[in-house]
């Protein structure tokens, strides 16, 4: 049941970021040097964890997500290389069954960094819905990374087949925190937030249109305690 609880279907777009991009003096726009170098470090931090696994917990309210409530959670920094990193999020849905469909996928690109969603079922067979995310849009900073829907993705939630049921994902973003290991308290963190009055429902005709509607789902991580790693997520290795 969990696995058709796509985070993209049930939310989330971006957390206002105050410092996405560091300004020069003179106030114009931070260069691209300047951004490489703080996803640089962002991808360095998130670098630190590889191999090691963490618990963690739902600490979001958002009514939507009242099946996630209390359930036992675990990521691991599974896949590590100079230009993707793997990490699978697993979650118990009820003792000692764990939904291990989900895998968050972070890979470098010219322009920046993307989040893919690579989404499974048991057998290894892709959902009907994965590989769906976005790109970064600024620089972000050295524990942050924002990354809007795009195109593809809006066009997968769209598709004639799903009739609506993913229209309010088309305006998500999601977000990545991470702390480098050996920090004082340091936290994984994985938001999923779609603005007030800018989420988006099937029309009359099938089309998506605006509707009043906001999302939030948040899950942290506490990196201080490795736990042991899980095995590997559906259709990994």
């Amino acid at each position: 049941m969990i696995t058709s609880l796509r985070f993209a279907a049930t939310g989330l777009a971006a957390l206002s970021l105050t410092a996405a991009c560091t300004q020069p003096a003179d106030g114009d726009a931070a260069s691209p040097a300047a951004g490489a170098d703080t996803q640089a470090e962002f991808w360095a931090a998130l670098s630190t964890h590889c191999g090691k696994a963490y618990a963690g917990q739902l600490t979001s309210e958002d009514e939507a997500d009242a099946d996630f409530v209390g359930k036992a959670m675990v990521m691991q920094v599974r896949e590590c290389s100079d230009t993707r990193i793997a990490i699978p999020f697993h979650i118990e849905t009820e003792p000692g069954v764990w939904d291990r469909s989900r895998t968050w996928l972070i890979t470098k690109t010219d322009a920046g960094l993307r989040l893919k969603h690579d989404h499974r079922h048991e057998d290894g067979e892709e959902d009907a819905v994965t590989m769906y995310g976005g790109d970064t849009a600024n620089a972000g900073t050295a524990s942050r990374q924002e990354f809007p829907v795009d195109a593809e993705s809006i066009a997968l939630f769209e598709r004639p087949e799903f009739e609506g049921a993913y229209c309010a994902s088309i305006v998500n973003t999601w977000s990545v925190e991470v702390d480098p290991a050996g920090s004082e308290t340091p936290t994984f963190a994985y938001t999923l937030t779609r603005p007030i009055r800018m989420a988006r429902d099937k029309g009359d005709d099938g089309s998506c249109e605006a509707r009043h509607m906001g999302r939030t789902f948040r899950v942290e991580f506490d990196l201080a305690n490795e736990v042991e790693a899980p095995p590997a997520a559906w259709g990994q290795v």
